[in-house]
């Protein structure tokens, strides 16, 4: 029998998902939502204390406090068990908040802690690309993905009135737990030596009746965005996204202004008040043309909303460890899952109804019960903690609001006369220093010169060093050109 029209459609736009993420659809899992970080906690502590051959764990945060000890404290277990056990953490977002004393426990019983990108002398810029997932699986049978990382303060503090942050991840079997340990080992032989043979040779027996993606991106990859950018173009009734540090990039706010414009309902949801009050504001400063479009905004009442999902269309949904900026999508290690099922769609769209009881709506005027986009303050105390998409998607956002400053792109907002003050400042105070005394300019110019000379022909060393003998003389022999 021929394919239908709607079948070919169908068959279309799985190639086109699957060629934008760079990620196949796998059939055959079972997925369960996980709302905040305690029930988070429960399941991964749960598994972790379970595992009888293997845990593979990457996550940006660990944080040595009562939380990340009792983590600890039971995947130390499991490795004296036997249980080959091999985490991956960010060296930056680690800083400060885990040494090696709480490490110790792990590594004397034989557990294996890797950590991504510490600063090399060989890559002075290097440091900019980080390690932002949230993946745990266990004995290749179980995986968790999201946005929680292994500390605390994701639980709030009761005591000084701080309420728990609202996150989201989800538990997944099935053959896309086999993804998620080949995208753990992608990054885990990065650092060292690879995983064994287990890993790539592993299978997983159908679990379910869910179909979904394991978009596992890297720096400079940007499936993710390619894949976040189609589900706009392609969105008919509803497009609900949640994000922690949404920064607009100008083609990805096009296709939503774009969507809600040709009838789609387009919402955002989130932080009211951020655990990084400066990237709050500069995110506020994208509002109006989001407003204007008829795209609804929500700012979340509770002390931090630390989710990135989407759902639309009532079939499609996107949970994981990904903001909607330039930093996730480009510049960092990411992992989230891209599920196609009308079930869970439907439980995230519950869900997302549910958390805007709880949000105040964002309008361009003041009706009743609603308000202009002003500056808000936290209402259950500052929260501690974060994310590493927030330094880098505030540098993000100022640059692009001194850039449209300077070439009158576009309008500019109320909310970015602070930054612009702030650059012109910045930028007038260096002039004068390097008219008055050029050498406190020149001198750290040079330098920056001369470290990154040095760590180009430290790399050119190491590369020819590493290379066969027939690649070092075809390479020498080459004209250039």
């Amino acid at each position: 029998m021929p394919p239908t029209r709607s079948s070919a459609l169908r068959l279309l736009a799985e190639q086109s998902f699957s060629r934008a993420a760079g990620a196949p659809l796998l059939a055959g899992n079972a997925v369960d939502l996980l709302i905040d970080a305690r029930a988070a906690f429960d399941a991964w502590l749960a598994a972790i204390r379970g595992a009888t051959r293997s845990i593979l764990f990457e996550n940006y945060i660990f944080r040595d406090d009562e939380l990340g000890r009792e983590f600890i404290q039971a995947l130390a277990e499991r490795a004296a068990a036997g249980v080959r056990v091999c985490i991956v953490r960010d060296w930056l977002g680690c800083l400060g908040q885990s040494g090696s004393r709480f490490w110790a426990p792990l590594l004397a019983a034989g557990g294996e802690v890797r950590a991504y990108n510490p600063p090399r002398f060989a890559s002075p810029f290097g440091w900019l690309s980080r390690d932002h997932r949230k993946l745990l699986v266990v004995d290749h049978t179980v995986g968790f993905v999201g946005g929680i990382c292994v500390s605390g303060t994701w639980l709030g503090d009761a005591a000084k009135g701080i309420e728990p942050w609202r996150d989201t991840a989800v538990t997944v079997r099935g053959p896309a737990v086999i993804e998620l340990a080949h995208a753990f080992a992608d990054v885990w032989g990065q650092l060292g030596a690879p995983l064994p043979d287990e890993v790539p040779g592993a299978v997983a027996l159908p679990s379910g009746q869910v179909d979904l993606r394991v978009v596992a991106t890297v720096p400079n990859i940007a499936g993710l965005y390619r894949l976040d950018q189609l589900i706009a173009g392609m969105a008919r009734r509803n497009l609900w996204l949640t994000d922690a540090y949404f920064i607009g990039v100008a083609p990805y706010v096009q296709a939503l202004i774009a969507a809600a414009r040709d009838g789609v309902d387009v919402r955002l949801l989130v932080p009211g008040s951020s655990d990084i009050p400066a990237v709050g504001s500069l995110s506020r400063a994208g509002y109006r043309p989001l407003l204007e479009a008829g795209i609804r905004v929500f700012e979340w009442d509770g002390s931090m909303l630390h989710a990135k999902t989407a759902v639309a269309d009532g079939r499609w949904a996107r949970v994981g460890s990904s903001n909607l900026n330039l930093a996730s999508w480009i510049g960092n290690c990411e992992i989230d899952l891209a599920i196609e099922d009308d079930a869970f769609a439907r439980r995230m769209e519950a869900q997302y109804e549910q958390d805007l009881a709880r949000a105040t709506e964002i309008v361009l005027k003041m009706p009743k019960r609603r308000r202009v986009v002003e500056e808000r303050k936290p209402r259950n105390g500052r929260a501690q903690g974060g994310s590493s998409g927030r330094a880098a998607a505030g540098a993000l956002r100022l640059a692009n609001s001194i850039g449209a400053a300077i070439t009158n792109r576009r309008v500019l907002g109320p909310a970015e006369c602070t930054p612009l003050l702030v650059a012109g400042v910045a930028l007038l105070g260096a002039a004068t220093l390097a008219l008055v005394w050029p050498r406190l300019v020149a001198w750290p110019l040079a330098a920056l010169a001369i470290w990154i000379g040095a760590a180009l022909v430290a790399r050119y060393v190491d590369l020819r060093r590493k290379a066969p003998p027939a690649a070092r003389d075809d390479t020498s022999s080459r004209p250039p050109g």
